[in-house]
């Protein structure tokens, strides 16, 4: 693995993987209505729509 070379990049990872947790965990209320299972997928549905 090549690994992350600026920490700019690893913020950027870091931030990421921790939106798509709060996702999952329905902290956020995107795709709330759904099945948690399916939860990501929906919210991220929403967000495309949204921009």
């Amino acid at each position: 693995m090549r690994g992350l070379k600026r920490l700019r990049s690893a913020q950027t990872i870091s931030v990421g993987h921790a939106f798509v947790q709060y996702i999952r965990r329905g902290h956020y209320e995107l795709g709330i209505d759904t099945d948690p299972h399916a939860r990501l997928k929906a919210a991220f549905t929403e967000l495309t729509l949204a921009i």
